[in-house]
Formats: structure tokens, C-alpha cells, sequence
């Protein structure tokens, strides 16, 4: 395990693993590094990856309280990147990993090669459509991994990978920074800014996904340019533990933008 120092003093937890190009995984609200599980070792037979506990969870430290936002989070990601000796990495976020992502590729271009969003947002949006199903979103506040599982994964899939969810769904976190995680998630609205990002782009978005509807997949696609969007038909918000084959998806994108 290894340290990053942010600008506040807070000490951010990273690992590296796998060999080539670099890449960053932003892992989601108050989930911790090993909640990317099978798919970063996945990912790491292609790339570096590195991965990092965000501030307040696992085994980083709380930092500051005001810093708890998605575009301050992302400073904490370009942190993380400068300490893995890594001036620029392809980026994958998860949920609002992909919020923190949206920040990092927009404020600093130069260190992201290409940007992967998955089931994400640019933010709160005018149209009912793009808002949480409310039992979704009660079901996230509770915390309880009974309710959380059938929003996130396919329980096929659950049950044939029992450590992978039990790790996703049980990352170290205080109330303290789960309530600065989500309010972080919740307030994040990069639509203005969304224009500027210059990185190629790939959106992947589950059709069943009811903490983000697939609305905000579509106004993703619209706001920044030159992206792509899959449909992965039937997922739920975890799609990117519980369908294997978006890693193989990430691989042909970055292969055709790269070459």
C-alpha cells in the first residue's frame, strides 16, 4: 500500500498493479479500492492500474471537511496520479467516481488519455426522468446490502461471486464521510463544463439502472464531444463488476482512440 499527500494533508491510500499504460480507477460514493475487485484485475493483464481510497474511506484519511466535493475530489485523484508517477492515465469511473472523472478530465486535460463514465451523471437535470427512483434511493441511504444488491447486480452474479459483493458493498467509512460522500455525489453539476472535455469519451450505461436512469447516459452523450455511448441491456448500477464484458469493450476503445 502506498501514500499520496493531498494539498490539505490528507493521506490517500493507492495501489499499483499490471504492467503498460496507466489507469486510474474512481471508484463510487463511499466505496473503497477493493470494491473494484475482479474487474481491475481484469483490466491490469492490459494496464497499470491504479487505485485509490478517496478521502474518509478505507485507508485514507479524512482531510478536510469542506473539501468534500466532487471537483475537490478530483484534485485528490490528480494527487494520486502525480504519486504513482503517472502524467496522464486513461480514467474509469464508477458512479460518482465518473462525477470525480468528469472534473479531472475537464480541469486536467493534459492528465487524462481517455475517459471511461459508467453509470453516471452530469448532474441534477430539470427532467424527472434523470432523478433516482425514490425506493432506489432510500434503499442507498439505509445502507443496507439486502436492499442495495438487486439495484447494483444481477443475483446470478451475486451469488456466484459472494467476496466481490460482500467487499463492494462493505468498504470502511464513518458516518462522517458517508454523509460528506453523498452530499458530495448528490450537489454535482458539470453540464456547463462538460463541452470542454477533450478526451475521448466512452459512456457506459445500464438499461435498468434506477439510481441513474439511463436519461442521464443520453444528456452525457449530448454534452461532450465525440462520445460514445453503450446500452448494456439489463444492467443495474454495478455493471461494471457484474458484466465482465465491458472490459473487453474499454480495451477495443482505447485501442481504436489510441492508435
Amino acid at each position: 500500500m502506498n501514500f499520496a499527500e493531498a494539498s490539505d494533508g490528507a493521506e490517500l491510500a493507492w495501489t499499483s498493479e499490471g504492467e503498460g499504460e496507466p489507469m486510474l480507477l474512481i471508484a463510487g460514493q463511499a466505496t473503497a479500492l477493493d470494491g473494484w475487485g475482479p474487474t481491475a484485475e481484469l483490466l491490469s493483464r492490459s494496464y497499470r492500474v491504479i487505485r485509490f481510497d478517496h478521502r474518509g474511506i478505507g485507508r485514507s484519511g479524512n482531510g478536510e471537511a469542506d473539501r468534500y466535493t466532487t471537483r475537490l475530489l478530483a484534485e485528490d485523484a490528480a494527487v494520486v496520479l502525480e504519486a504513482a508517477d503517472a502524467g496522464s492515465a486513461h480514467v474509469y469511473g464508477h458512479s460518482m467516481g465518473g462525477r470525480i472523472g468528469q472534473w479531472l478530465a475537464i480541469d486536467h486535460p493534459q492528465k487524462v488519455r481517455t475517459l471511461v463514465l459508467a453509470a453516471t451523471s452530469g448532474g441534477k437535470w430539470p427532467d424527472a426522468g434523470t432523478q433516482p427512483d425514490k425506493a432506489a434511493l432510500e434503499a442507498l441511504v439505509s445502507g443496507d446490502m439486502n436492499r442495495l444488491e438487486p439495484l447494483f447486480f444481477d443475483a446470478e452474479w451475486a451469488r456466484n461471486n459472494p467476496e466481490a459483493t460482500h467487499t463492494f458493498f462493505n468498504s470502511r467509512a464513518s458516518a462522517w464521510a458517508k454523509a460528506r460522500h453523498f452530499k458530495a455525489s448528490r450537489e454535482h453539476n458539470a453540464w456547463s463544463e462538460l463541452g470542454s472535455i477533450a478526451a475521448p469519451t466512452l459512456i457506459l450505461h445500464g438499461t435498468n439502472d434506477l439510481l441513474a436512469p439511463l436519461p442521464n447516459a443520453l444528456l452525457l452523450r449530448e454534452h461532450i464531444p465525440r462520445s460514445v455511448l453503450v446500452r448494456v441491456p439489463g444492467a443495474g448500477h454495478g455493471l461494471h463488476l457484474d458484466h465482465p464484458e465491458t472490459v473487453e469493450w474499454i480495451r477495443q476503445f482505447i485501442a481504436r482512440k489510441s492508435g
